[in-house]
């Protein structure tokens, strides 16, 4: 079958929407703030596409625009700010960040309880101990889809490509603390098929367009292909789709699997934030 991403990001905007509304009829509106450094096209449309869900379930947004050439101090004290107006309940910072900046700097200065993309340390430690608040939206999008499914990831052989800090590493730990047996692997991993092939879950966050061939892939594995790769005039996954759809029990299709639940698990996150703030919920 074909993950509709677009069909499960719709169900998390219906459980997100009564959410907002018992919070609004309290007097609290739970509200986002962006910040964008920089012109950046990709960026930009990332940033409405975020916005324009906001708006469907009745979360206050607003995009912070900052100068390319703005000093780490100015962007530090900008955070602060936000961390400070009792209106923001969520702050996410879009990435990449010009090359002079220092994301992680930028990261925690976030205040945990406002870390709507949740990388800020106290919330990855959180997430490693097994007490997960704020967690990365990506990894959360495909915990979900795969509990919509009906896949139990206890006992299960699950293969994560790639480790970074937005997908990789924080999706190996949820993957852990649901009991499932997680390989890491990477640019460095030698004979990457020796690994895919063992995968009941097979997570391909690579950005390497076509990676994944058919005769890397398990039988009836469940396949989310996160990469977005601009290839001509075509968006490919990292996942060769064509071939291994007819071999996988499930699979995510590129455009429209897993970008679609990573900006809906945003909206659950800036709920959850306005949750927490307000005393509602923990």
């Amino acid at each position: 079958m074909i993950i509709d991403g677009k069909a499960l990001a719709q169900e998390v905007e219906a459980d997100v929407k009564p959410r907002v509304e018992k919070l609004a009829a309290q007097g609290i509106v739970p509200g986002l703030a962006t910040i964008l450094v920089g012109a950046n096209p990709a960026s930009e449309m990332y940033l409405r596409l975020k916005h324009s869900a906001c708006s469907r379930v009745g979360i206050r947004s607003e995009n912070v625009v900052l100068p390319e050439d703005i000093h780490e101090k100015g962007l530090l004290d900008k955070i602060q700010e936000l961390n400070n107006r009792k209106d923001v309940h969520g702050i996410l910072l879009q990435l990449p960040l010009p090359k002079h900046l220092d994301p992680r700097k930028a990261m925690m200065a976030i205040a945990p309880e406002k870390d709507a993309d949740g990388f800020h340390p106290c919330n990855m430690g959180a997430l490693l101990l097994g007490a997960e608040r704020l967690v990365p939206c990506t990894p959360k999008g495909i915990i979900y889809a795969l509990e919509k499914l009906g896949v139990n990831l206890e006992g299960k052989e699950a293969v994560i490509v790639g480790h970074s800090n937005v997908v990789g590493k924080p999706l190996a730990a949820m993957m852990l603390n649901r009991n499932a047996t997680v390989q890491v692997c990477h640019v460095y991993t030698k004979n990457l098929a020796e690994h895919t092939k063992d995968a009941e879950v097979l997570v391909v966050a690579a950005g390497v367009p076509g990676l994944i061939k058919a005769d890397m892939v398990m039988p009836g594995a469940v396949i989310f292909d996160v990469g977005i790769n601009r290839v001509g005039n075509k968006t490919l996954g990292d996942v060769d789709f064509d071939a291994v759809k007819d071999i996988a029990r499930a699979i995510t299709p590129v455009p429209g699997g897993v970008g679609p639940l990573t900006v809906s698990m945003l909206l659950a996150q800036t709920v959850e934030a306005a949750e927490i703030q307000s005393g509602k919920k923990y």
